[in-house]
């Protein structure tokens, strides 16, 4: 016989909850502090509220951390790198490790942690080669103008999704998304190919 899993109070399905996030969804709405994308927006303020009580962080860190691409909520690339370093699960925090030689397809980044079991984590390793066989690097402007920081953003989140997926909450970077709407303009690989390929190799 099936069991039972008793229902976690949230803001979804406890009124009272609701109702003390959508006031303090209104109050930081009208703030000055908070991104372009949550002021004078109450229902983009409760789900960053809603995030924030998931992950125990403060709807401050969430709206700093994110911004909302094509009407999505998107974690921006420096964040991944800072959440996964204070998720716990590493000794000290992660560092990038670069490849191949800079000005080739082959030079590129990967994130590498020690848990704290000792065990080296080593993520997925993105490459401009990479960035441009699947369509990022002469669809998205930024992949030429901070090479180098498109692709420790890339391999941060790609590192936050097979090594601490609760952390990613299944949303994609702000970046991710960009490179998303730039292939949907044109022709070949999109991102959500990309991410089945490397969910199918691990």
């Amino acid at each position: 016989e099936p069991k039972v899993v008793p229902q976690v109070a949230s803001m979804w399905n406890n009124t009272k909850m609701f109702n003390l996030s959508y006031k303090m969804a209104g109050f930081l709405s009208q703030s000055d502090l908070i991104p372009q994308a949550y002021k004078g927006n109450v229902g983009n303020c409760l789900i960053a509220i809603d995030i924030s009580n998931r992950m125990g962080l403060s709807p401050m860190a969430v709206m700093q951390n994110s911004q909302v691409v094509r009407g999505k909520f998107s974690w921006t690339g420096s964040a991944c790198k800072a959440m996964i370093d204070g998720c716990g699960r590493f000794r000290k925090p992660t560092v990038y490790r670069e490849v191949g030689t800079e000005g080739t397809d082959s030079w590129g980044f990967y994130l590498e942690g020690e848990d704290k079991y000792g065990e080296l984590i080593k993520g997925v390793t993105v490459t401009v080669g990479m960035a441009k066989a699947e369509g990022w690097y002469n669809q998205n402007p930024k992949w030429k103008s901070m090479t180098s920081l498109m692709l420790r953003y890339r391999a941060a989140a790609f590192f936050m999704r097979t090594e601490c997926a609760g952390l990613a909450m299944g949303f994609l970077t702000s970046e991710e998304n960009e490179d998303i709407a730039y292939a949907d303009k044109t022709s070949g690989a999109t991102l959500s190919e990309m991410l089945d390929k490397e969910e199918g190799k691990n």
